[in-house]
């Protein structure tokens, strides 16, 4: 007997596609004076620009940085975010018998890429201001966590009334991770066979800085649109 047609086990065309399937889990948000979008760069940004005109909501950056393992980058070991909030997998760092040193090496490199950014999205743009919103937060996918979890706990120093995770997809363990420390995760596909966020788009190419930033401009013409 043949299984049923099931689009869940398909791949997304695109970050954009994704934000698409993944503004239809969040409707309930929409309309409202008192919630703002915040896309994670750079990956993040496409997915969260396309929920933010779903939504009718303003659109804006919260910068986090990836720690990954010296010798093997896509391996996360923590991560960190504007303002100094920082997430370390001791137990990892531990297991690889990972030096301070050379932990420290990779945080300080992360930290200058972090205030570059910072300055080159915010450019011409105030402060990021979330106090008594709620925030949510928007990536492309959800692998381990880390950069999630201490983007929670980073927009939490902000005071937000509330923190929102949306993704379109994410591992099951990662999803567990990060609703230990956000109000709320919507994630609408958790695959039992989760290897890679790049797994589950067809187009997954690198998002530049110059998209994020054409994106942000176009959110804020079109918020300002009578």
């Amino acid at each position: 007997m043949e299984r049923p047609f099931d689009r869940a086990n398909l791949p997304f065309a695109d970050r954009v596609r994704a934000g698409e399937e993944l503004a239809g889990h969040l409707r309930h948000f929409a309309g409202r004076s008192d919630v703002i979008v915040l896309g994670l760069p750079r990956g993040g940004v496409p997915v969260a620009a396309t929920v933010a005109v779903a939504l009718a909501a303003p659109l804006d950056v919260f910068t986090v940085r990836k720690l990954g393992v010296p010798g093997h980058r896509e391996v996360a070991m923590g991560a960190i975010a504007s303002g100094g909030a920082r997430v370390l997998d001791y137990g990892l760092i531990s297991d690889l018998g990972l030096t301070e040193a050379a932990v420290g090496r990779v945080v300080a490199e992360e930290e200058r890429e972090l205030a570059r950014r910072e300055q080159l999205y915010r450019a011409g743009r105030g402060p990021l201001i979330v106090s008594g919103l709620i925030a949510i937060l928007v990536d492309d996918g959800l692998a381990t966590g880390s950069t999630m979890r201490v983007a929670v706990e980073a927009i939490r120093e902000l005071g937000p009334s509330r923190v929102v995770v949306a993704v379109p997809v994410g591992s099951a363990e990662a999803c567990r991770r990060v609703a230990r420390v956000a109000d709320e995760v919507i994630c609408p596909r958790v695959p039992p066979q989760f290897v890679a966020v790049g797994q589950w788009y067809e187009n997954f190419s690198e998002t530049s800085d110059a998209e994020v930033t054409a994106l942000l401009h176009a959110r804020a013409a079109t918020a300002l649109m009578p």
